[in-house]
């Protein structure tokens, strides 16, 4: 589609966060039509909708979004025409103490004294905002919109200030397009990693440890399996693997300068009058094992890879899940190198990720993230790190977006989001390619030249926290993973009580042969053992009875349902064990 004709669609990103942030100003409108005490404070567009947080004398209900969302409709027939105005400060101050509007003239205090201060009116409503705006209301369809949650959020992200009430909305062009949403976040909800990590058995969370979860013994054979794959991948392309300590000085820290760029992040102790720090991440342990031998260009590059235990201080109201959590192994790895194997070492990296990622089943899209105004280095340094990083990906044929301002604070990197089967995207990978670490520990290796060299270094984890990768694919794959990742592979369900003794004959068998199998055997009908293992998700369910015991047999269903017959054991551990060998996704 041509340019011009995708400039007011929602093809076109801006003009999509143009109606969606419009959307917000009307459902103010709407609030304070219903409700005129209720202070606003910001509402802008999101990746996904808008919000607008609000300070109430009450808590919005479901049906206080209902009375909202009929009053949006009332607006949008009104087409009313959204109209921008300038006010120097003091008028502007005044305007807003004027309507009693506490949050937005603190907004408009925190404004530049050279800023430019504008407003959008639309009928007897109107907001602080730099906008853009559509030209009316009358442009939002009323009948495709809906407010989808109400939550609490501090004033400006500060949990000593006031706690607001924020709520969110979507909308689209069409209708059918909302509806084709909402039941994509329904199946979400199906899918939610949470809901099945409790019925599945994988993992819990306790008020006792928030953000700190416990996996049970399905959950740690899921997280067990995962950590196989990783080392076997990972010594393919030649890593060897380290453990560093939990918690180190204050002084490590501040070498690092994670103390001055990430305290407010880290749990902190005293041991012998001296400062720790639980560590946050695990790239100054990495170091310390770097420069503990000599090193000759002939080294490198040198890959070094761990599943290091973190922890990081999250604000509870940020808390999710297995999404974010406060302690977490995350699959770390640095390689050093000479600058002239960076550009390669790189790639090599990158075809890695290919290989794993493509086991999940799960595509992905790239960012190359700048620097940040938080850095250390010279702006020379940066800039050649990015143009590194830029040829390394082009070079692949793969294509990237700029995200500006938002690299490590030590170097630039490649963020890799990844898509689930709903289309959603999860940032887990990243490439960090860093030469001030290398500098700040004095890092070395002797050159063909017989001089000292100071090598450069890539930060890079594939799945990320390990935790959260487990709640990316437990949505992905809706529970039902593939037979060589479930934590069940099969389950014996015996007909009557006869055939118990067969089924674990027939179990003592396959657990030789590495599988994972577990027996009902439950004094049960065989439709209801058969409904449960379905809704555990397991991938083989064989039903034992008397002609099976005759035939040396079992009868083979899939949870999908399918019915794959009467086969020999032999025959069946090979179908299980060409899906587990070729890593098949079903």
């Amino acid at each position: 589609m041509a340019e011009e004709n995708i400039q007011y669609t929602f093809e076109n990103p801006e003009y999509r966060a143009t109606y969606w942030h419009t959307c917000s100003h009307v459902m103010a409108q709407a609030v304070k039509r219903l409700w005129p005490e209720v202070k606003l404070a910001i509402g802008p567009s999101i990746d996904e909708g808008w919000y607008y947080d609000m300070d109430a004398p009450f808590a919005f209900t479901p049906e206080h979004l209902g009375q909202i969302e009929g009053e949006m409709r009332k607006i949008c027939k009104e087409k009313l025409k959204l109209e921008r105005f300038e006010l120097p400060r003091p008028e502007a101050l005044k305007f807003m103490e004027e309507k009693d509007e506490p949050f937005k003239v603190e907004l408009i205090c925190d404004l530049p004294e050279d800023a430019v201060i504008s407003f959008y009116k639309q009928g007897e409503f109107t907001d602080l905002c730099a906008g853009p705006h559509l030209d009316s209301t009358g442009r939002i369809k009323g009948n495709a919109l809906k407010l989808t949650a109400c939550n609490a959020a501090y004033w400006r992200g500060d949990s000593n200030r006031e706690t607001l009430q924020r709520i969110y909305g979507i909308a689209f062009p069409k209708k059918d397009e909302l509806d084709e949403y909402l039941a994509r976040i329904e199946e979400a909800k199906k899918r939610d990693h949470r809901r099945l990590g409790k019925e599945l058995g994988l993992f819990m969370l306790r008020d006792e440890g928030p953000g700190f979860p416990f996996f049970l013994p399905k959950g740690m054979t899921l997280k067990n399996i995962l950590l196989d794959y990783w080392r076997k991948v990972h010594k393919k392309y030649g890593y060897v693997e380290i453990s560093t300590p939990i918690m180190l000085n204050r002084q490590l820290w501040e070498r690092s300068g994670h103390w001055d760029h990430y305290k407010n992040n880290m749990y902190t102790t005293v041991i012998d009058d001296v400062d720790f720090a639980v560590k946050p991440m695990n790239c100054p342990g990495g170091m310390l094992v770097y420069a503990s031998e000599p090193h000759s260009y002939r080294d490198l590059p040198l890959r070094v890879g761990e599943i290091g235990l973190v922890h990081r201080h999250e604000l509870s109201g940020a808390l999710h899940g297995l999404f974010r959590v406060r302690c977490f192994n995350q699959d770390d790895a640095h390689v050093f190198m000479t600058r002239e194997q960076m550009q390669d070492v790189i790639q090599e990296t990158v075809r890695l990720f290919d290989e794993v990622y493509s086991t999940f089943g799960l595509s992905y899209t790239i960012e190359l993230s700048t620097m940040p105004e938080d850095h250390i280095g010279t702006v020379e340094e940066w800039e050649r790190n990015q143009d590194i990083l830029k040829a390394a990906i082009t070079d692949m044929g793969k294509d990237f977006v700029i995200n500006e301002g938002d690299g490590a604070f030590y170097g630039p990197k490649l963020d890799f989001h990844l898509a689930d089967s709903l289309g959603r995207t999860w940032q887990c990978g990243t490439i960090q390619l860093d030469s001030q670490l290398p500098e700040r520990f004095e890092l070395e290796y002797t050159g063909e030249d017989g001089q000292k060299h100071r090598p450069v270094m890539i930060h890079r984890v594939v799945l990320g926290s390990i935790e959260r990768f487990i709640g990316v694919i437990t949505e992905h794959f809706a529970g039902a993973f593939p037979a060589w990742l479930s934590p069940v592979q099969v389950k014996l369900l015996p007909v009557t009580d006869r055939a118990a003794e067969y089924a674990g004959q027939v179990s003592a068998k396959l657990d030789g042969l590495g599988f994972r199998v577990e027996v009902d055997s439950r004094n049960e009908k065989i439709g209801k053992k058969i409904r449960e293992a379905t809704l555990e998700k397991i991938p083989f369910m064989l039903v034992v009875g008397d002609r099976d015991m005759e035939n040396g047999t079992v009868s083979v269903r899939r949870r999908s349902g399918e019915d794959l017959g009467a086969m020999s054991l032999e025959d069946f551990s090979t179908l299980l064990g060409d899906e587990v060998k070729t890593m098949a996704i079903k």
